[in-house]
């Protein structure tokens, strides 16, 4: 596939594209007879992964670190699987951490929804108190 058609299929741009191929991130492509690039659709596999380690966090160094890794083979899997669980630990703590932030947003929330019904709650009071001296059921208070 061209690059147009890469870039259409994996939401990336083909500057990024480009980059990532010139980085070494993604494997140089192959050229047509137009010395256009052809991709392999076995690359869209490859480039979704590296979409996951980039939502995750991971560093660029840390993704080439992988790349060069895949590229040498099978003999890399332990290198590749003590870099994958030392990134999926780093995930876990910053997960962690956003559930803390998401517990305050909570606690939070729910605190200015609390208030929200003291609000509510005192102004049906004090429309039923003014109902209640217009009908001639109570007093009006006085200040």
């Amino acid at each position: 596939m061209k690059i147009g058609d890469l870039a259409r299929r994996t939401g990336l741009s083909t500057h990024t594209i480009r980059y990532y191929e010139r980085i070494g991130l993604l494997p140089y492509a192959s050229r047509a007879s137009s010395q256009q690039r052809e991709y392999d659709a076995s690359i869209l596999v490859w480039i979704e992964f590296l979409g996951r380690l980039k939502t995750t966090g991971m560093p660029i160094r840390d993704k080439l670190r992988y790349a060069r890794l895949r590229e040498r083979g099978p003999e890399t899997q332990l290198d590749r699987r003590i870099l994958l669980e030392e990134h999926r630990a780093k995930v876990r703590t910053h997960i962690a951490e956003l559930q803390a932030c998401l517990a305050v947003l909570d606690t939070k929330i729910a605190g200015y929804a609390g208030s929200d019904m003291v609000e509510k709650n005192d102004d049906a009071a004090t429309e039923r108190r003014k109902r209640a001296v217009r009908e001639g059921l109570a007093r009006p208070l006085r200040d």
